[in-house]
């Protein structure tokens, strides 16, 4: 006769090795579907990433709507939109419900090894100074006068070919011409907009832009990230405790305060002043649009800048160079391009190009018209990864990634 303890004890041991090879089954099903999440998202990333090649490769033309993976049945596509002069390339991959999105800043990567172009209907240039000029040079003639300021002793390197320059600069292009076009935005203010983890206000490039028109020109104490246009009818003063990253700041006149540092798209039709120790990372722009033959219009950059970006004036004609002027400081550091349709003051080093119509040397007590004083332009120091800004039209340059913004 069986115990009735011992059918409990049996019962109990049922129970037991139930829920051990039920805990088992659970551990194996989770198991499998975990691996399954990390395959699917391992190919989303996967297909993601051959996406972005595909645009890059194909002039972000697209011969398909969409784009799909025969093998694991994921769907990819992709679009573009424009931010100031950037253009966003936005790329989704896509399997059911799971969805991997990524956003990035491209542009044309350019071979050229022009280093200075002057244009051709002022005087020849002249030199003074620690002058050295690596890389391919346009001037109004082959010829480099010398010049001697406050009896410094001069040594002047120009390296590469000379050629004669036209009259006018290279032509700008489209994105250039309607970069100060109303661009398609939301309006909203501070208020309206709830920030992230209450301190820092993001908006995804996936989205509409948002436009926020500030009361009073002060911006301060803001993070902010992602596509936003910071905007006003007179002027803005970007104070040095903001955070900015790829945002638009758009306004007759922009002030940022020494010692700022952050990436931004700075648009201005009167005067753009950058403080000293300010610090702009790539890819920055400084863009500065008159078109007003009676009033004169100026980006004046401080002592001790650094900036990895575009520096463009524009918009004036041959007749009214003193209308669009750029001013550099002392002890500068420009990595890019500077455009000037009107006078440029130099100072300092450019690890890049410079384009101007008329360059002015000052001094305490005299101005020295189409010169160089104690300055560097070097195109072959100009960061490897660095890709134009699109300001000319160069439809035979491939595409590449200038930087990851999701």
């Amino acid at each position: 006769m069986v115990k009735a303890h011992s059918l409990l004890y049996a019962v109990y041991v049922c129970l037991l090795v139930g829920l051990l090879l039920g805990g088992l089954l659970l551990l194996s099903n989770m198991y499998n579907q975990l691996n399954l999440y990390y395959a699917t998202h391992e190919g989303l990333y996967s297909n993601n990433l051959s996406t972005i090649n595909y645009a890059l490769g194909n002039q972000l033309v697209l011969d398909e709507e969409l784009l799909q993976d025969e093998n694991t049945g994921i769907q990819s596509a992709f679009q573009t939109k424009k931010h100031g002069l950037h253009t966003v390339l936005l790329t989704q991959s896509f399997l059911q419900n799971d969805t991997v999105q990524s956003a990035h800043f491209v542009g044309k990567k350019l071979n050229s090894q022009d280093a200075l172009y002057v244009a051709n209907f002022t005087q020849p240039l002249s030199a003074s100074g620690k002058v050295t000029v690596k890389g391919n040079s346009y001037l109004p003639s082959e010829r480099i006068k010398e010049t001697y300021i406050q009896n410094k002793p001069n040594i002047i390197s120009f390296q590469g070919t000379k050629k004669i320059s036209e009259i006018q600069l290279p032509k700008l292009s489209e994105d250039c011409q309607q970069l100060f076009d109303n661009q398609k935005t939301f309006k909203t203010n501070f208020k309206e907009l709830e920030a992230k983890n209450d301190s820092v206000y993001f908006n995804s490039f996936f989205k509409e832009t948002l436009e926020i028109e500030l009361a009073s020109p002060n911006l301060e104490n803001k993070v902010i990230k992602g596509n936003f246009v910071i905007s006003s009818r007179d002027s803005i003063v970007i104070r040095k405790n903001n955070i900015l990253e790829d945002v638009i700041i758009k306004a007759p006149k922009v002030t940022i305060e020494s010692g700022f540092e952050g990436t931004i798209q700075v648009l201005a039709t009167e005067r753009i002043f950058v403080g000293k120790e300010t610090k702009l990372n790539y890819p920055s722009t400084l863009c500065l649009l008159n078109e007003n033959e009676e009033k004169e219009a100026t980006i004046f950059i401080d002592e001790d800048v650094k900036m990895a970006g575009l520096i463009l004036a524009f918009g004036n004609d041959v007749l009214h160079l003193n209308q669009n002027n750029i001013e550099l400081g002392e002890n500068i550091s420009i990595s890019g391009i500077i455009y000037c349709s009107g006078t440029l003051i130099l100072k300092g080093s450019v690890f890049g190009s410079v384009f101007a119509s008329k360059l002015l040397h000052k001094t305490t007590s005299a101005s020295y018209a189409n010169c160089l004083a104690d300055v560097t332009i070097d195109i072959t120091r100009k960061p490897k990864v660095f890709i134009d800004f699109p300001i000319f039209n160069n439809q035979n340059q491939h595409y590449g990634i200038v930087k990851k913004v999701l």
